[in-house]
């Protein structure tokens, strides 16, 4: 189940000499009056609708885009949600307060006790993709000047604005992700995979950013990614749809009106990239059981031998490239 944790938020200012009971009613009459039962919504927002009836504006993003965090901001002050989910796991919530300064520190600070640290908590490749992957954050940051997540610290700044919203984290937790993404790639295509990481260079501009959240763009944008790394794909994007789903219908469920205890369908706003909207969508009415996208299986034993012989020539390779990349 997703974490969540109530948002006090910026509520409006309430009359002296309320009850409590007064001072709830009177936000959820306020709430009520403000949310718009026929909004009108940006065109990267879908409407799912669960069996109950409560509705999910699903919010699909570029993770560094201004536009995205408009569409944000436009949607929840539009639907007053009961709940607002992120794709965000416990392991990146502090993206909720970061900013380009810190991200850019943190990812030019990157030393060999670093990746040492990273190893020891998540295994030899999935530590080094995990400081890897922190580089290609830095790199993208640097170009755009704006770190990333930014339309999630919106969702959060937002939510915090309409009375008795709570905010959701949503994604699958990265380590597991990472480590079944590793495990799924063999040994010639993690080699591949770091080396293309270390060296990552080509310029990117607002312009491509935005171009993302067009959906013709980003298929065909995936359609490289599957051809050259299948498994990859399967594994961060194609399972993380299904966990995403699962929590977003965990959270699309009827709520209990706090003045008067009587269920009423609810109002949730997702937010998500919007490489993951087609896949929500297509799982949205399936059963699904997340128990096995949650477990990572054991390496082979021939795997293992093979590993101990690569992964030294490997983890020098990218270690000692982390190191030089992390001074620059």
């Amino acid at each position: 189940m997703a974490s969540s944790e109530e948002h006090p938020g910026e509520h409006p200012c309430i009359p002296p000499g309320l009850s409590d009971g007064e001072t709830i009613e009177l936000l959820w009459q306020l709430r009520a009056q403000r949310r718009q039962s026929s909004p009108k919504l940006p065109e990267t927002v879908t409407c799912l609708t669960a069996p109950d009836g409560s509705l999910l504006y699903l919010v699909g993003t570029a993770h560094f885009s201004d536009s995205s965090k408009n569409d944000v901001a436009t949607t929840i002050r539009a639907v007053q949600p009961d709940v607002v989910v992120v794709e965000l796991c416990q392991y990146r919530v502090s993206m909720l307060k970061m900013d380009e300064n810190t991200l850019l520190r943190e990812a030019k600070d990157i030393n060999l006790e670093k990746v040492q640290q990273a190893i020891k908590q998540n295994g030899v490749m999935s530590g080094l993709m995990q400081i890897l992957l922190l580089k290609v954050s830095a790199h993208i940051t640097e170009q755009l000047g704006m770190a990333p997540g930014g339309e999630f610290r919106e969702a959060f700044k937002e939510a915090g604005r309409v009375p008795f919203c709570k905010f959701h984290l949503g994604d699958r937790p990265i380590p597991v992700t990472f480590k079944r993404a590793i495990a799924a790639l063999s040994l010639w295509q993690k080699a591949r995979l770091a080396w293309g990481l270390c060296f990552l260079s080509d310029p990117i501009s607002k312009e491509d950013v935005e171009k993302c959240k067009q959906k013709d763009l980003l298929e065909q944008t995936m359609s490289e990614m599957i051809g050259e790394f299948p498994a990859l794909h399967q594994t961060i994007v194609a399972e993380r749809d299904i966990y995403l789903t699962h929590t977003l219908r965990q959270a699309t469920r009827c709520v209990e009106a706090p003045h008067n205890s009587q269920k009423v369908p609810a109002v949730v706003v997702g937010v998500v990239g919007i490489g993951h909207v087609p896949g929500i969508e297509k799982n949205w009415k399936k059963h699904l059981d997340i128990n096995e996208i949650m477990s990572v299986a054991p390496p082979s034993r021939l795997s293992w031998v093979l590993g101990a012989v690569i992964k030294g020539v490997v983890v020098g390779l990218v270690g000692y490239t982390c190191y030089r990349l992390g001074g620059v």
